[in-house]
């Protein structure tokens, strides 16, 4: 679910843009401001994932407000002049609203953003060091490293990341995740899961075998992967 900002300096479109995001169970709205100043305060006490921001305002212009902004959140411009869409896109806006916004355009830009989100991790590696990459949860980015992890489950909209003390829950596809992964360390082994293959223990029928948290743990292999996964096995065995 994405933490939500509205920041415009007409009550109508605040009504319009509210009426919308609440009929969309992926959408949590948190605040909504009528200028860039309150935008400011809200976005400092709050954990926003995606923000809905006018352009023209008083004091400060959304565009100004943005610009601002070290580390903003996802945004999807909504204004009633077009003249602006390029310099919005230029600063990495999600999508471009111009007024009036029908539903159907609105829920356009909301997919784009969530797809977005679900795919905002980014992998860093050092010469020397362990790799590891950041995802987004719990309101943080969390570090986690590629060693650490044993499998990774997928359930709906979120995956959650298994990892030898832990776990890690994010709003996040499984074909997103998997090409951050080292494609000869980690393989997909079922539609649900993605398997660490240095933890692998054994293969037993159609399930792998894997210890997490002192016990075993049986992961079942799909049929669409056991061929590859079996091949590969294969030329690690003596």
């Amino acid at each position: 679910m994405l933490n939500v900002l509205i920041v415009d300096d007409e009550p109508l479109a605040i009504d319009i843009l509210e009426s919308y995001i609440q009929k969309i169970p992926d959408l949590n709205l948190i605040a909504k401001c009528s200028n860039a100043i309150e935008a400011n305060e809200a976005l400092n006490a709050n954990s926003i994932d995606l923000m809905f921001l006018d352009i023209q305002m008083p004091q400060l212009t959304g565009i100004e407000l943005l610009k601002t902004l070290t580390n903003p959140p996802l945004v999807i411009f909504t204004t009633a002049y077009s003249e602006y869409a390029v310099e919005g896109f230029e600063l990495n806006a999600v999508d471009y609203l111009l007024k009036p916004i029908s539903f159907e355009r609105f829920f356009k830009g909301v997919n784009k953003a969530i797809d977005k989100f679900k795919s905002q991790s980014t992998e860093i590696s050092f010469e020397g060091e362990e790799p590891f990459f950041f995802v987004k949860a719990d309101k943080k980015l969390i570090k986690v490293r590629f060693d650490d992890i044993l499998y990774v489950e997928g359930l709906k909209d979120y995956v959650i990341i298994r990892q030898k003390e832990s776990r890690v829950i994010t709003l996040q596809t499984m074909k997103s995740l998997e090409t951050k992964l080292n494609n000869t360390v980690f393989k997909r082994i079922h539609r649900s899961y993605i398997i660490n293959l240095t933890k692998i223990n054994a293969i037993v029928g159609n399930m792998v075998e894997i210890t997490e948290k002192g016990q075993a743990k049986h992961i079942p292999i799909g049929k669409n992967y056991r061929e590859e996964l079996l091949e590969i096995v294969n030329q690690k065995r003596l």
